[in-house]
């Protein structure tokens, strides 16, 4: 039997049909500091360059042996095309992700030019999504995008703390600005899948039961992401980090092709609510896994997710560049090795 390419292995995974072994990819950033520093430029640069976009998406992967190529990798683009700015950073040599420097206030404030996908550095992302399809067809990676959920975008562009207090105080006029958020957010994961993209993960990360109540999880973030869901292709995954043991069948209704944990889910409870017919992602913990560890740790929190019963191993948010290179070839390894065997939604060859 002829080896799966890395773009077929994730595009059978989403189908649920039997692949050889289970992918190494994510819906969250993955790029590493050591492509970083082979192509020689400082982290501050790559948000703003469509060619280090792409070429550090497609390094990552090259050097440990990544399935896909995933970008953006900082949250600000969309606010920052909606006119709010952003801080880039731009003479750091340290690792620092690019910040919103500016929220609205008031949610009558709020504004989204028609034309927003060409304003800031919506452009460049477009650009770098290109050259990564121009490049996945020789190096046959997927390729992924990835867009905030309608409650944390709103969070991007407006103050956190009111809006929680608004919802609380004032639901109609606060729900009616969510509908606006997710109006936003099917724009642009729309425009990526257009654009390409092999997969779509929507972060609504700003969720999770830590944050918000089931009550209020269910009458005002799941309506919105079911009309998210409902209005892209397939495949496309709904992502929430934080605590999710909670609301984890309520994310389920939502319509997404699969469903990721982060390492606070426990999910072995998870599989035994959902079944084993469906997607489950999850659950390691990106920075205690890959930056802090000693290398003998990761193999058994990767072996752990697995015998949890998830589908492919995902980290519960964006890798933070500055990884341990011998704890990311553990992890890439222990996926390739450990997963071999079936996994209860998708089979193996």
């Amino acid at each position: 039997m002829s080896k799966m390419t890395p773009k077929e292995r994730i595009a059978k995974l989403f189908k649920k049909e039997p692949v050889d072994e289970m992918p190494v990819f994510s819906g969250q950033g993955m790029v590493t500091i050591q492509a970083i520093e082979k192509m020689g430029i400082r982290f501050a640069e790559v948000h703003s360059s469509a060619q280090y976009l792409a070429d550090s998406a497609i390094t990552s992967a090259e050097i440990f042996g990544f399935d896909a190529m995933i970008i953006p990798y900082d949250l600000c683009t969309v606010p920052e095309s909606l006119g709010r700015g952003v801080s880039l950073y731009v003479d750091s040599d340290e690792i620092l992700y690019p910040t919103v420097p500016e929220k609205w206030n008031r949610i009558e404030d709020v504004r989204i030019p028609e034309d927003f996908l060409n304003h800031g550095r919506m452009p460049i992302v477009d650009e770098a999504f290109r050259i990564l399809k121009s490049e996945s067809e020789k190096k046959q990676f997927a390729i992924g995008g990835h867009v905030l959920g309608p409650l944390t975008m709103a969070g991007q562009v407006f103050e956190l703390n009111l809006l929680l207090k608004g919802l609380k105080k004032d639901k109609e006029r606060f729900a009616a600005f969510l509908t606006q958020m997710t109006d936003l957010v099917i724009k642009v994961a729309r425009h990526y899948q257009e654009l390409g993209v092999d997969y779509m993960n929507i972060r609504e990360m700003g969720s999770g039961t830590d944050i918000i109540s089931p009550k209020m999880w269910k009458s005002l973030v799941q309506p919105n992401l079911i009309r998210v869901f409902d209005s892209l292709e397939s495949p496309a995954v709904l992502h929430i980090c934080g605590s999710t043991d909670l609301i984890v069948e309520m994310m389920n209704e939502c319509g997404a092709d699969a469903i990721s944990v982060d390492h606070k889910n426990t999910v072995s409870e998870t599989r035994r609510k959902l079944g084993n017919n469906v997607l489950l992602f999850g659950d390691f913990d990106p920075f205690a896994t890959l930056v802090k560890m000693d290398v003998k740790e990761v193999e058994p929190v990767i072996r752990k997710c697995i015998d949890d019963g998830v589908d492919a191993v995902w980290p519960g948010c964006d890798i933070w560049p500055d990884v341990k290179r011998e704890n990311v070839e553990a992890y890439v390894k222990a996926v390739r090795d450990y997963g071999k065997r079936p996994s209860p939604a998708v089979g193996r060859l």
